[in-house]
């Protein structure tokens, strides 16, 4: 019996005050690669791969676009650190900072503005004292950025993804709407967007185990709809965000744009660019 293959499971990163972004992709489910998108060109580059996860919803790029931090696992626990939080120069991998963590408890963090950053860092903490691998790499910092021990995000939603990602949505200009409990582990979180006077684009982050096929625990579904009673259902879209007077969205590992084409129709989808067709490749950081 055949596995069933899923399309690339892409998330971005938008700088908000450049036209810098980042594009999270990720398949096979134990690959990552990172590419940098010049939005006033819609050109591409491909960064660096990862033999591991990065968790995208514990990630953030400065509004510069100049700087990003993530965080990741290989699951290598008992030949290295195993999970660490990196801050990296867009678009590439190579850590400027490095803080080892040891579990997948909380991690990651968010930029306060360009110069400094928020750790995630939570009752655990991340292990200063931990080795990576065998190459003895320690705890390191940069002073590029500073890490700002005083700022809190305004709200608290847990020691996973969600403490992260749902305070960079609202930071970012996404309104929650409401938070309700479907089923035992089963949770739905509803962010919504005004894109103008008639047309509003929902969010709709999903919380759950027993995912459908293709899914994480986290994942999103995406409804556009207007001040008529319009209403377009969009499950397949994994990303979406509205940037330019255009939405941009993530589907089957496709980047596409559309706008609003009047206060009652949208143009038709255009594609930006296929990641489906990308494949393991080593590379090094030009620093």
């Amino acid at each position: 019996m055949t596995q069933e293959k899923f399309p690339a499971r892409l998330h971005i990163l938008i700088a908000r005050k450049s036209q810098k972004a980042l594009i999270i992709r990720r398949g096979p489910s134990k690959q990552t690669c990172i590419i940098g998108w010049d939005r006033k060109s819609n050109s591409f580059r491909v960064s660096q791969w990862l033999k591991g996860r990065i968790y995208e919803r514990r990630s953030d790029i400065s509004p510069d676009g100049k700087y990003w931090i993530y965080f990741a696992m290989n699951g290598q626990w008992g030949r290295g650190v195993g999970s660490w939080t990196t801050i990296a120069r867009v678009p590439w991998l190579k850590a400027i900072a490095f803080f080892p963590k040891g579990d997948c408890w909380f991690g990651g963090g968010l930029f306060v503005n360009n110069n400094s950053y928020w750790l995630n860092d939570g009752p655990y903490g991340h292990d200063f004292e931990l080795v990576f691998d065998k190459n003895n790499y320690h705890f390191f910092d940069t002073k590029a950025v500073k890490r700002n021990t005083n700022y809190r995000p305004p709200n608290y939603y847990g020691g996973e993804c969600l403490n992260v990602y749902y305070n960079r949505l609202q930071r970012d200009g996404w309104k929650l709407i409401e938070s309700s409990e479907k089923a035992y582990l089963n949770s739905e979180t509803i962010f919504q967007k005004e894109l103008s006077k008639q047309w509003m684009l929902q969010k709709i982050g999903h919380e759950q185990v027993g995912s459908p096929p293709g899914k994480g625990c986290y994942w999103d579904e995406h409804i556009v709809y207007n001040q008529t009673g319009k209403l377009l259902v969009y499950p397949d879209w994994e990303w979406a965000e509205w940037l330019d007077k255009s939405i941009y969205y993530a589907e089957n590992g496709c980047l596409y744009q559309v706008k609003l084409k009047s206060s009652n129709q949208l143009s038709e989808p255009r594609l930006l660019h296929d990641f489906n067709n990308y494949t393991f490749e080593c590379k090094q950081a030009p620093y």
